[in-house]
């Protein structure tokens, strides 16, 4: 790992061959050709404008929602975790949000600024911006019930303002314009009492820690829910709790999680993924679709 010595007008960090180990919730993952920290909106812009037009760009949070495969990922990383933070009241039920602040710390926001609506997001072990992407959602909320408007960036840097009815948004799915990404959104919330919200955030909180594996190393729900099912449900049925491919374990504590238990790679954790999918497919006819974002190359053998 080395920071790149090249002149520039940028002031974030740019690190090469940085190990994605470092910054995937599942602690694996290859190297990044290039990984670039922006300390904000503006410095972002900046780099790309810079930056060679012909590399391809990936954006991360927390990781929390990604398999990063062994070989590791060719192009930029655009790590949003250390800049674009920010989250502001602009009038009594209007917040922006900048997609590096974390999904927690914006129901929080949001909870002391007697707000109601955004408690669903302390449920969510990752950044805003992975939210956006994604629709994600907890105990009964989604994420793009509550947006208004977002700001995207192009590959030039070039700052856009777009509404709701620029994207196609389904259960876990967000499809918008080509080559733009999120950097802030302004969500509408619903005038409402402190103290209920931050009750709400509590008892969400234990019912999180308490169905959970919350303190091992995992990236969230693996599969998305089929229509009126529970992709946990379905696995535990099939008997795969437990099930084991090298350092990667299915959860015993809820089965549409995998950990890794240590010693694990990223093909551990795609193969396994596969088994699951497999076995549940063949006893109950419903084939899973993977919830996490799975990238990069496979480790040449």
């Amino acid at each position: 790992m080395m920071t790149a010595e090249i002149h520039h007008s940028w002031s974030g960090v740019l690190l090469t061959d940085e190990p994605m180990a470092r910054h995937t919730s599942w602690r694996v993952g290859g190297t990044a050709d290039y990984f670039y920290q922006p300390t904000s909106i503006d410095d972002l812009s900046v780099f790309l404008r810079e930056s060679d037009p012909s590399l391809p760009l990936t954006w991360l949070g927390l990781g929390s929602n990604m398999l990063v495969r062994d070989g590791g990922i060719r192009g930029i990383v655009i790590h949003l975790l250390s800049g674009m933070k920010n989250i502001e009241l602009l009038d009594e039920s209007l917040v922006r949000v900048e997609v590096g602040a974390a999904s927690a710390r914006v129901a929080r926001f949001c909870a002391n600024n007697n707000l109601s609506g955004a408690e669903f997001l302390a449920g969510i072990p990752g950044l805003f911006g992975g939210a956006l992407s994604m629709n994600a959602g907890a105990f009964g909320g989604e994420t793009w019930r509550i947006v208004d408007s977002v700001e995207m960036m192009d590959r030039h840097g070039n700052l856009i303002q777009r509404s709701v009815n620029d994207f196609t948004v389904d259960y876990r799915s967000v499809t918008g314009p080509e080559n733009e990404w999120f950097v802030a959104a302004n969500i509408r919330l619903t005038p409402g009492c402190s103290a209920e919200s931050k009750s709400r955030l509590r008892d969400l909180l234990e019912k999180r820690n308490s169905s959970q594996p919350v303190g091992t190393a995992n990236a969230g729900s693996v599969f998305k829910n089929p229509p009126a099912d529970h992709a946990a449900r379905l696995i535990d049925f099939c008997g795969l709790k437990g099930a084991r491919i090298g350092g990667a374990v299915v959860s015993g504590k809820h089965a549409n999680f995998i950990i890794n238990k240590g010693n694990c790679s990223a093909a551990d954790i795609e193969k396994l993924i596969q088994h699951v999918q497999r076995v549940v497919a063949e006893k109950t006819g419903v084939e899973l679709q993977t919830e996490v974002h799975i990238i990069g190359e496979a480790a040449n053998d």
